[in-house]
């Protein structure tokens, strides 16, 4: 009687044991498949769109080149040019290097005028049903070469699909000049510091002799002088 209760006990035991053994091993094997299937897959792109469900309906290549030909047709405009870039419709208008900033903001609501006929603000360029459409935005500037002179011209009409209406930025001019000012003065100093009066004399001082101690004698500043 005794051997077959010692028996059972055994059994019970080595049954907790394999138990506990299965509960320990477990979550280790679980995360080493996990970290195993990972680095097999490491060098496979990963399809998808963050734009499932939004951006319909959306802009043609044919509706695009409708826009590049509207915008070149614009009177003053040298040279359009339209791009599509992560959902975000960009229009680039060169205009004559002579127009100033009210001739550029006139052409950028021309432009604006030619592609909402194209493509309705309502339909392309707005939120609705939190739904994500398309943003837009019209460069037109004067030059693309010597953007550091005064007469350079940059504004940019801007329409997000969460914006009721578009906003105009002359962004060729600082908001606070004065600021932008000193930024500019504050880079020019570190790369072109001013010398002090020693570095200017080659980092040497020439003392005469009433400004050494007794018994020394300074070098002369002159020629002729201390001989």
């Amino acid at each position: 009687m005794a051997l077959k209760k010692k028996k059972t006990t055994g059994h019970l035991t080595g049954l907790i044991f394999w138990i506990c053994l299965i509960l320990l091993v477990t979550p280790f094997a679980i995360l080493g498949w996990i970290l195993y299937s990972s680095s097999m897959d490491s060098d496979k792109p990963v399809f998808g769109n963050r734009y499932d469900g939004d951006l319909n309906p959306a802009i043609t290549s044919e509706q695009l080149d409708q826009v590049e030909s509207a915008a070149g047709s614009v009177s003053g405009v040298e040279k359009a040019k339209v791009e599509m870039s992560t959902a975000t419709l960009r229009v680039y208008a060169d205009i004559s290097d002579s127009a100033d900033s009210s001739q550029a903001y006139s052409v950028a609501d021309e432009i604006y005028g030619k592609v909402t006929s194209i493509l309705s603000p309502s339909v392309y360029f707005s939120q609705s049903d939190g739904k994500k459409m398309y943003d837009m935005e019209i460069h037109v500037y004067n030059t693309s070469e010597n953007t550091e002179s005064d007469s350079f011209v940059y504004v940019i009409k801007t329409k997000t699909s969460s914006m009721s209406e578009p906003v105009d930025n002359l962004v060729s001019e600082p908001i606070d000049a004065e600021l932008a000012q000193s930024l500019r003065d504050d880079v020019e100093a570190r790369l072109n510091p001013t010398p002090t009066p020693d570095e200017e004399e080659g980092g040497e001082i020439n003392f005469t002799g009433e400004d050494l101690p007794e018994g020394e004698e300074g070098e002369s500043t002159e020629e002729g002088e201390g001989e």
